[in-house]
């Protein structure tokens, strides 16, 4: 059933997608500021249900591609993403009837709205990740067959350039490169698809779950209850597993670094009390959890850092010296951890020599 985003949704979805994001992609305070803005002027912008996707819809996704880092300094102007879209279109021939999530996480959980509201084209909900990646290949839209070009990829300056390419690996390649020349952050448009296509290689609700995880985290808050507790009953009837408290302590080592259309580093954690620390990895999103030699967590299992008395998520542009923190370890839908989709974004596809294991099952 299609319903309308309101302003009152906003701040939980900003919070929701940033746990969803695992750390990554990219702040969505920007991007609720820029859908906020777009609502106060009078627009409208209606959320579709997968099921809902007429079969022959042309469905094409929009995002913000590249490292988070440079998001918080490179503010989008809001034009590129419809910039992108249109371009597309007159290369394809023909207008999208909606738009579409790549990712559930993070600032790309809010993107596609604004280009929905700019447009005034429904945005379906439902993504590709259930979470984020780092790169454009890692989606449940590549691991069921679905090509991602021919792209567009706009910048704040007007330039857009489109990319074809022979096959997704490809497409991300080059992609990065343009983005990089744009300096380091664009908007996109890509994976066009028809409406039968999108409800089979998508996940579906994951942008009414943002907005569900985050009001869940408020309202416990507000009820003085454990937010774990609150998060733990939003996600029950997701198709992800509950949250796992892997850790607690103090961030007291940060080390990152933005190269290549990345954002890449690891962030060393303290305990309250006297023991090893914890050590996490990422590339734009937490890739790897480990304490004294052993793994906690794994891609593609959501790692999430939460502040401890708040459960406000943390990303990982946004991690500091002297943070106290909870780190929660999240199962996503089996969708993601079939042994097609490991391929593409499991341990290996990150370089990572470990085999993976879902957090629920690690002793």
């Amino acid at each position: 059933m299609s319903w309308q985003l309101t302003l009152d949704h906003l701040f939980d979805l900003a919070r929701g997608a940033a746990l969803l994001g695992s750390g990554g992609g990219g702040d969505p305070y920007v991007g609720r500021l820029m859908v906020e803005r777009a609502l106060r002027e009078g627009a409208r912008v209606t959320v579709w249900d997968l099921d809902e996707v007429p079969d022959e819809a042309l469905v094409v996704p929009t995002a913000m591609m590249g490292a988070p880092t440079v998001m918080v300094e490179k503010i989008p102007s809001g034009g590129e993403g419809v910039h992108a879209l249109r371009t597309l279109e007159r290369h394809l021939g023909r207008e999208a009837t909606a738009t579409m999530p790549i990712e559930c996480g993070g600032i790309n959980s809010t993107m596609p709205l604004v280009v929905a509201a700019r447009t005034g084209k429904p945005v379906v909900d439902a993504d590709g990740m259930g979470r984020a990646f780092p790169e454009l290949q890692m989606e449940t839209f590549h691991v069921l067959g679905v090509s991602g070009s021919p792209m567009a990829i706009a910048n704040e300056q007007g330039d857009v350039v489109l990319v074809t390419a022979h096959d997704n690996r490809a497409m991300e390649w080059l992609a990065r490169g343009v983005t990089v020349r744009m300096g380091g952050a664009s908007l996109i448009a890509e994976y066009a698809m028809d409406g039968a296509t999108a409800r089979r290689v998508s996940i579906p609700g994951t942008l009414s779950l943002g907005i569900r995880v985050g009001r869940a985290i408020r309202e416990a808050r507000e009820r003085h209850r454990d937010p774990i507790e609150g998060l733990a009953e939003a996600l029950q009837p997701s198709g992800y597993g509950p949250p796992r408290i892997l850790f607690e302590g103090k961030v007291e080592d940060v080390l990152r670094r933005t190269t290549g259309g990345f954002v890449r580093g690891s962030a060393r954690i303290r305990p309250f009390a006297p023991g090893p620390a914890l050590s996490i990895s990422f590339q734009n999103e937490h890739l790897i959890a480990e304490l004294d030699g052993q793994v906690l967590a794994l891609v593609p299992d959501l790692i999430c850092v939460l502040e401890a008395e708040s459960a406000e998520p943390v990303t990982t542009e946004g991690l500091r010296y002297g943070q106290r923190v909870r780190v929660i370890a999240i199962t996503p839908p089996t969708i993601m951890r079939t042994p097609a989709a490991l391929e593409v974004f499991g341990p290996g596809a990150f370089g990572l020599p470990h085999a993976y294991a879902a957090v629920a099952e690690v002793a």
